[in-house]
C-alpha cells in the first residue's frame, strides 16, 4: 500500500488527461479570489477557467478532450506541489485544491457488492448495535449458503432465493436492492458540498459506529453519456442507518461527509469504463492515537452490476440531471477488525487517516474528525456564482 499511498497521482500521470478545481488567491484588477477550473498536462496545473467556468460547464461540451488537452491558459505550478500542499493543509497557500466538481448532483449507489450487501442486512439486524454484529453474521453466512457475488440481480436464481428467505421471514430491504432488479440510487449530498483531496471529512456528533466507503466515482454529463472518473469517500454512519433506513439522509448527508478528487481523469484511448471494470480500489486507515491499522480492497470485477446499468438506473427519460452528476459505485469494503474493544468491530477514532487509491487515478487522502467540529460549508451555488460574476467570467 505504500508506494501507491505515497504518490496521489496516477501512476501513468505524463498520459493521464485530467481536471479538477482550485481555489485561487486574489489574481485580478479587482482582487477577487475565487474557485478556478484547471486541467493538468504532462504535470502541469492550467487554470482554463476562461473556456468554461465551471466543471459541469467543461464537461458538456463536445470538444471537452480538445479543450483539456490544448487550450490556452495560466500555468499555475506543478501539480505535485500542490497535491503536497493539501495534505500539509496549507490554507494559505496561492492555490488551493478543491473537490473536481461543483454543480453537479453527487448520487450513490448502495450494496452493489455481496459483501456490503450482507453487512447492510446485519446493521438492520443488530438495531445499531455493534456488539450483535458477529453473531448475526455467523447467522446469515449459516443460513443464507450461498455465493450472493454469482447473483445476477433480478435473475431467475436471485428471485428464487428471495421467495425462500421471504418465505423464512428473512427477506430484508437490502436484499431488495442488492438482488433484486432495481439498484439503490440515492443522493449522497448537495452540490458544492464535497471536500477534495487533504481535506477533513465528518462524522456526524451523535455516531460511534462508522467507517469510511472507498470507491470509484463516475463523472456524468447531461447527456447521460460518462466521460471520466475519480476516487470518493461515502463516508458511512452504521449505527444510524442500522437504526432506520429511513435515517439515511441523517447517516450519509453532513458536514464534510462527502470527499472527491484528488482530479477527475477523462476517457481517452488510455482510460475507459474497460479500465474501471478491472480496478482494484486499496484503502489504508491509519489511527493517529492509538497506531491502528486496516487495509481493505475491492475488486470491481466483483460488482453485482454494470457500472453503465447504475448509470441508466440513475438517469434518462425518467429522471434528468441538467447539470450532470457525479456516480459513486457503491463498495464491498466493510470494516469487521475489532478496534476497541473484542466482538466490538470497527469505529473511527478522531484524526483518522483515510487513503483510498488505484494506479490509474492516484490516492485520495483524507483525515477524519466531527462533522460540528470542521470548517462549516458556506460556499454554494448562488456564492459561484456571485463571485464568477465579480470576477468577470460569467
Amino acid at each position: 500500500m505504500t508506494a501507491i499511498q505515497a504518490n496521489p497521482l496516477p501512476q501513468d500521470l505524463d498520459q493521464a488527461l485530467m481536471v479538477g478545481r482550485v481555489w485561487r488567491a486574489a489574481q485580478n484588477d479587482n482582487g477577487t479570489a475565487g474557485p478556478a477550473v484547471v486541467a493538468v498536462r504532462k504535470g502541469r496545473v492550467i487554470d482554463i477557467t476562461r473556456h468554461a467556468p465551471t466543471v459541469s460547464e467543461l464537461l458538456e461540451r463536445d470538444d471537452l478532450v480538445a479543450i483539456v488537452r490544448g487550450a490556452e491558459g495560466e500555468d499555475l505550478g506543478d501539480v505535485n506541489a500542490l497535491v503536497a500542499a493539501a495534505l500539509r493543509g496549507d490554507d494559505g497557500a496561492p492555490v488551493r485544491l478543491l473537490a473536481p466538481c461543483d454543480l453537479q448532483a453527487v448520487k450513490a449507489c448502495g450494496v452493489t457488492f455481496a459483501v456490503s450487501l450482507l453487512e447492510r442486512v446485519i446493521e438492520e439486524q443488530a438495531k445499531g448495535d455493534p456488539a450483535r454484529a458477529n453473531a448475526l453474521r455467523a447467522q446469515l453466512q449459516a443460513t443464507i449458503g450461498t455465493n450472493l457475488s454469482e447473483l445476477e440481480p433480478g435473475g431467475e436464481a436471485a428471485m428464487r432465493l428471495k421467495a425462500d428467505l421471504s418465505a423464512r421471514g428473512m427477506w430484508s430491504q437490502y436484499m431488495e436492492v442488492g438482488i433484486g432488479p432495481d439498484a439503490e440510487v440515492f443522493t449522497k449530498s448537495q452540490p458544492m458540498s464535497a471536500v477534495g483531496h487533504g481535506a477533513a471529512v465528518g462524522l456526524h456528533p451523535s455516531s460511534h459506529w462508522n467507517n469510511p466507503e472507498p470507491e470509484i466515482v463516475l463523472a456524468v454529463n447531461s447527456r447521460a453519456q460518462v466521460v471520466g472518473a475519480t476516487l470518493g469517500n461515502d463516508v458511512n454512519l452504521r449505527d444510524i442507518e442500522g437504526r432506520s433506513a429511513l435515517l439515511l439522509g441523517k447517516a450519509k448527508d453532513n458536514n464534510g461527509s462527502c470527499a472527491i478528487g484528488p482530479f477527475i481523469r477523462l476517457f481517452d484511448g488510455d482510460f475507459d469504463i474497460d479500465t474501471l471494470r478491472g480496478a482494484e480500489v486499496r484503502m489504508l486507515i491509519e489511527g493517529v492515537d492509538d497506531g491502528f491499522e486496516l487495509e481493505g480492497r475491492s475488486f470491481m470485477r466483483e460488482i453485482s452490476r454494470d457500472p453503465l446499468d447504475l448509470v441508466s438506473q440513475t438517469c434518462g427519460k425518467h429522471h434528468q440531471y441538467p447539470d450532470g452528476f457525479m456516480l459513486f459505485l457503491g463498495t464491498m469494503f466493510s470494516p469487521i477488525k475489532d478496534r476497541d474493544a473484542q466482538g466490538g468491530g470497527f469505529t473511527h477514532h478522531p484524526g483518522d487517516r483515510v487513503s483510498i487509491s488505484t494506479p490509474s487515478l492516484g490516492t485520495l487522502v483524507n483525515t477524519v474528525h466531527r462533522s460540528d467540529a470542521i470548517a462549516p460549508w458556506t460556499f454554494g451555488v448562488r456564492a459561484l456564482y456571485a463571485n464568477l460574476a465579480q470576477r468577470g467570467l460569467l
